[in-house]
């Protein structure tokens, strides 16, 4: 593909969403800038504090229980309250808790203040999904979601490079980076983005019945999704509680693995946007296989590593499963989800990677401690395995996207045509700024 080609595809990838995507993009690249905790907090115990690895296995999996107890009440939250005052709350609350976490050195209140981190932080998530599929049009959105984790892993692979070696001098100093910038994301959010959230009319009120959580919950194909992303999440978890702790282990340091954990980001930020016109015109079923087989067998290979090199080769497989999967599946549970019912269908998802956060250190600590890091990676490429027929199964007859419904389009034209006009931090005409 020629240069000129390739500027082609990412003027196209880039062009024609709206002004308020962006500046969700923005704040999106300026959380992941300051993402620490979760990379290092690992190493932080192990290494800097001298705790053994299921105690550090234990630490990460209640700030997955944190993650799991905030995902349906944000989700619920987003739908009644707001895309907008749930992002700010959440991300107000995460930047004091990180910084708080910053200073803690009991053990007992280190789990606590990191299980508080993880409520606060996974809190946002069901917001950013809801908001970004409310202002994107149905055909846009695979590449919108693209663009958005582009975003995450140009940040992730900045903060990894520059974090490891910060975290050589001080670990407090990432923390509060961490936290400040975090508090960025929050300031921008209440600045900038209008409320997104459809409104009901007395019309759909009457004629549709509301969601709650048991629609969700008795909708068979989204559960079904719910419980592949369950397994995907485990293996991909690996890459942040498992891989620090093995490469500890063979006696690399934290600036080894900030280096070789780059590779991921970079790799996401070189391809992520030409690929992007490929993935949204392509067979969902077909990529989520494919990137489940790339997930489980690229962290299996992860057995064979010895060198930083080598360790940096078998990211870029399971590197390439994401690149495939993250935009793609995320498309899918937008596209399972009922208009009224986005934020609480995506604090079930969001559910999905919070529980897997809480059973992957766990499961990482126990069967590196007691089998060796081996096992771990070939049970990877066995949910691999799994995950992958699991698609296979699932997705049969999947009906074809419904064009996008009136409500929706009412509730995105205005922000894509308007927020400039609109006084910062104003509800944009057309969505709901109350409490339904």
């Amino acid at each position: 593909m020629s240069v000129a080609s390739l500027r082609r595809a990412a003027r196209e990838s880039v062009s024609g969403l709206p002004p308020a995507f962006w500046w969700l993009w923005t704040s999106t690249l300026i959380n992941r800038l300051g993402a620490f905790v979760a990379t290092f907090m690992a190493l932080y115990l192990t290494l800097d504090r001298g705790y053994s690895a299921s105690y550090a296995g234990l630490v990460a999996s209640l700030h997955g229980l944190g993650g799991v107890v905030s995902s349906i009440g944000a989700g619920i939250m987003t739908d009644r309250v707001g895309r907008r005052p749930t992002l700010v709350i959440a991300q107000t609350s995460t930047a004091f808790a990180v910084a708080l976490l910053g200073f803690m050195t009991d053990p007992v209140a280190i789990a606590g203040v990191a299980f508080l981190v993880g409520m606060a932080s996974n809190a946002s998530r069901p917001a950013v999904q809801a908001m970004m599929a409310d202002i994107v049009k149905p055909e846009d959105r695979v590449r919108a979601f693209s663009l958005n984790y582009w975003a995450i892993n140009m940040g992730f692979a900045v903060s990894s490079m520059t974090a490891g070696f910060i975290a050589q001098y001080s670990y407090l100093a990432g923390f509060l980076g961490e936290a400040t910038l975090t508090l960025v994301c929050a300031v921008v959010v209440f600045l900038k983005l209008p409320e997104s959230r459809p409104q009901r009319s007395a019309v759909e009120r009457a004629a549709e019945p509301e969601i709650g959580m048991g629609t969700v919950l008795r909708d068979g194909r989204f559960m079904g999704v719910v419980g592949l992303s369950f397994l995907i999440s485990l293996i991909f978890q690996q890459g942040y509680v498992g891989l620090p702790v093995a490469m500890g282990t063979d006696g690399f340091s934290s600036s080894d693995f900030g280096l070789a954990i780059a590779v991921n980001g970079v790799l996401i930020v070189a391809v992520q946007i030409p690929l992007t016109r490929y993935l949204q015109h392509r067979d969902p079923r077909r990529l989520l296989i494919l990137s489940s087989l790339l997930a489980g067998y690229g962290f299996g290979l992860t057995a064979f590593a010895g060198s930083v090199a080598v360790y940096a080769l078998t990211i870029c497989v399971w590197t390439v499963a994401e690149i495939v999967n993250a935009p793609t599946q995320t498309g899918l549970i937008v596209r399972l989800s009922p208009l009224h019912g986005r934020g609480r269908y995506q604090g079930v998802y969001t559910m999905s990677w919070s529980v897997a956060a809480l059973v992957a250190p766990l499961m990482s600590g126990y069967v590196i401690d007691h089998f060796g890091a081996q096992w771990l990676w070939g049970a990877c490429a066995v949910l691999g395995t799994v995950a992958a027929g699991g698609y296979w199964a699932l997705m049969r007859g999947l009906p074809p996207q419904a064009p996008a419904a009136p409500a929706a389009a009412a509730a995105a034209a205005p922000v894509a045509s308007k927020p400039a006009a609109a006084p910062a931090g104003a509800p944009v005409e057309g969505c709901a700024g109350s409490v339904a």
